[in-house]
């Protein structure tokens, strides 16, 4: 879910800090990418007719391992580096999160019933896709995929977006690839959100740039943090009445929820009971995670034979698409190797102390300054 409305409020207090870029705008860079997020995507979007996910010959879902096939070709492509982030376990406060979504597809599961029994075509679609849920297996699959692919991924040991910005805040990576605009909170420099969206979308690509929201909007990161939580994140619960204009009017006026909570009338802004904020603040400065200095990336050559029998052998892929995709692969690689253009040019510190700039005489009586204009002429 990430944190709600952060996209809107940070275009209304630091409009600087978003532009939008296209694919080939990232040539050589390397983007750390929400995984679970982009198989949650495929599983959605990349049906057959109706609202059936596509599947093998045996009847499993094969959307995840197309989707995550072709998208990350068309990003390799343009000289774009991926690293995939996998979810680990949960946190533990993210029980009640992960609780009300169940009830959600409970709910939604009802839904679809009753719209099967009517023919309601557009609702039977809708509450499909509610139900969609990312399982082991599909995972699983995208590992093996990615494999073999010769693209780097790591399972993180909690929640992928914090791994992520941890690799950014490491240098291993420029920003994070997602939709979860919690990424900004676990401290990601940068955020591209729509980066792996269809192109038959024709949605641009945004940035979102950590450094600029803080420096426009005048908070700091843990006034920042603390916004977001009051916003709603995946932690805890919000207060009543308290939407995003008031929740970041109080942080500007107190700065934590702290002071928050002794200025507002809590009858009429009432705070969930034994509100755990702190911990849900904890838990964005402190993730769990795997120190990103130690996290070794590295792309591999594709392995082309073995694509061939996971594809086209097991999974019913075209053996002729796969083998181009292999092909685009390996071109992609031999563009990467050029870097970016910014990497050859680097402004330098100057080594000549001010003192020195003073003018000596010159022996014949002329200032070495003027024989130099005279030299430029």
């Amino acid at each position: 879910m990430g944190i709600k409305q952060l996209s809107k409020v940070v275009a209304d207090i630091a409009p600087g800090a978003i532009k939008q870029q296209e694919m080939k705008n990232y040539f050589g860079r390397t983007i750390a990418v929400d995984a679970s997020m982009c198989l949650y995507q495929f599983l959605i979007a990349v049906r057959s007719e109706g609202s059936y996910q596509l599947t093998d010959e045996k009847g499993e879902t094969t959307s995840h391992i197309i989707g995550m096939f072709y998208r990350t070709i068309r990003m390799l492509d343009n000289g774009l580096k991926p690293v995939y982030v996998f979810d680990g376990k949960p946190p533990t406060m993210k029980g009640g999160e992960l609780a009300k979504r169940a009830e959600k597809r409970e709910a939604a599961a009802q839904e679809l019933k009753e719209a099967e029994e009517k023919g309601d075509q557009e609702n039977i679609e809708k509450f499909t896709k509610r139900l969609v849920k990312v399982e082991k297996q599909h995972t699983e699959d995208v590992k093996r995929l990615l494999t073999l692919m010769g693209v780097p991924y790591l399972t993180a040991p909690c929640e992928a977006e914090a791994q992520c910005a941890e690799l950014v805040k490491k240098g291993k990576c420029y920003g994070v690839g997602t939709e979860d605009m919690d990424a900004l909170t676990f401290g990601t420099h940068k955020l591209v959100r729509h980066l792996t969206f269809s192109e038959s979308r024709k949605i641009p690509i945004q940035e979102f740039d950590l450094d600029k929201i803080l420096k426009e909007s005048g908070l700091s990161m843990n006034e920042f943090i603390d916004l977001c939580i009051l916003l709603g994140c995946d932690y805890c619960d919000t207060i009543k009445g308290i939407g995003p204009k008031k929740a970041l009017s109080l942080i500007q006026d107190y700065k934590n929820i702290e002071t928050i909570l002794t200025k507002i009338d809590q009858e009429k802004y009432p705070p969930p009971p034994e509100w755990p904020y702190k911990e849900a603040r904890r838990l964005f400065q402190e993730p769990e995670i795997d120190d990103g200095a130690k996290v070794d990336i590295k792309f591999q050559d594709p392995d082309e034979e073995g694509l061939i029998q996971f594809l086209c052998t097991e999974k019913n892929f075209a053996e002729e698409r796969v083998r181009n995709g292999v092909k685009k692969i390996l071109a992609a690689k031999g563009k990467s190797k050029q870097g970016r253009l910014d990497s050859f040019f680097k402004v330098l510190p100057s080594t000549t102390p001010a003192a020195s700039t003073k003018r000596k005489p010159d022996p014949k009586g002329k200032s070495k300054g003027n024989a130099s204009k005279r030299g430029r002429r």
